[in-house]
């Protein structure tokens, strides 16, 4: 979004403890039928918190957006000057560019920017860092595979300690193997909801009626011994190309599918893989947890009862400056 928040502030607290909650009160809803009917919902001490918490996530994002406003500066051809003066061309954060949009006319208003603001902090917010966690704990439970992943990356940056870029990152094939993989074991969103447009005739005999809701279980598919043999066994190379091809394309869906997928998947990856190839060029992953111990509990993201447990011991002859 083009802004740095503090982790210590009291507002970027409540949000992130808001995010959290409100994440319980959609489960609570999801998983008890009665509370689907508005009428009857709206007069539970459940709605009335979740009033209060969508007040607070709508005015954190309103604030971010009034903040950039003040601060955007926008040129006919969106470039700057540099300290040279020559014409040098400038980045824009998503933000930027939907402010640029709405002061250019384009279909887009105040409350349409705080939408897809809500979008990108909400979905944003844990899915990562729950990708992140489960990875690392089967690298450590798996050393065999966290030490190919090594083999790659000193391929790629060899003893060099400088900062990844964007080719680097591209070359990482196993990495990405990897990382699907994690994501098919641990879908950071476990489930989503859609509603049918139209009646729907399912190859199994089913006929599921216009409106419904449908709940599509993530974790249930990417866990199907008829799609995934061995399914709980942690093997990156089910996402060689030649493995993946002979499975249907939504047999794998940790970013959802379709028109309405994830639109920061491909930023999640670079993402992952910033910071899972930082740590392993610097770290060496030791079991603590095994994923036998640790117990999974229902929320909007995929999330343990007790935290994962890893030991990290620093990599002989490494420096911690990459970045």
């Amino acid at each position: 979004m083009g802004t740095k928040l503090k982790r210590e502030d009291k507002q970027s607290q409540e949000y992130t403890n808001a995010i959290f909650r409100m994440g319980e009160i959609i489960c609570h809803r999801l998983t008890r039928l009665w509370l689907y009917l508005e009428m009857s919902y709206r007069f539970t001490s459940l709605s009335k918190e979740e009033k209060r918490l969508l007040n607070t996530l709508h005015t954190f994002s309103e604030d971010i957006i009034r903040n950039r406003e003040i601060n955007f500066k926008e040129s006919v051809d969106l470039n700057t000057l540099n300290s040279d003066g020559f014409s040098t061309k400038r980045r824009l954060a998503m933000l930027d560019l939907l402010i640029s949009a709405k002061n250019s006319g384009q279909p887009i208003d105040d409350e349409g920017i705080r939408e897809e603001v809500d979008t990108f902090m909400f979905e944003g917010h844990d899915t990562t860092t729950a990708c992140i966690s489960f990875m690392l704990l089967l690298l450590a439970c798996h050393q065999d595979i966290q030490e190919k992943v090594v083999e790659e990356l000193q391929d790629v940056f060899g003893e060099s300690d400088r900062a990844p870029t964007y080719q680097d990152l591209q070359n990482l094939q196993y990495l990405d193997r990897v990382i699907k993989e994690s994501l098919r074991l641990y879908p950071s969103v476990p489930f989503i909801s859609r509603v049918s447009d139209d009646e729907i005739q399912t190859y199994t005999g089913y006929t599921i009626p216009k409106n419904t809701i449908l709940q599509i279980h993530i974790y249930d598919v990417h866990h199907n011994p008829e799609i995934y043999p061995d399914p709980e066994r942690f093997d990156p190379d089910r996402f060689l190309p030649e493995n993946a091809a002979r499975r249907h394309p939504f047999a794998y869906i940790p970013f959802s599918a379709g028109p309405r997928n994830c639109i920061g998947q491909k930023f999640a990856f670079l993402e992952i893989k910033t910071i899972v190839s930082y740590i392993l060029r610097n770290f060496v992953l030791e079991q603590v947890d095994k994923p036998s111990d640790i117990t999974l509990i229902i929320h909007l993201v995929m999330k343990t009862n007790k935290g994962i447990r890893i030991r990290f011991k620093r990599r002989t002859n490494k420096s911690s400056n990459v970045s």
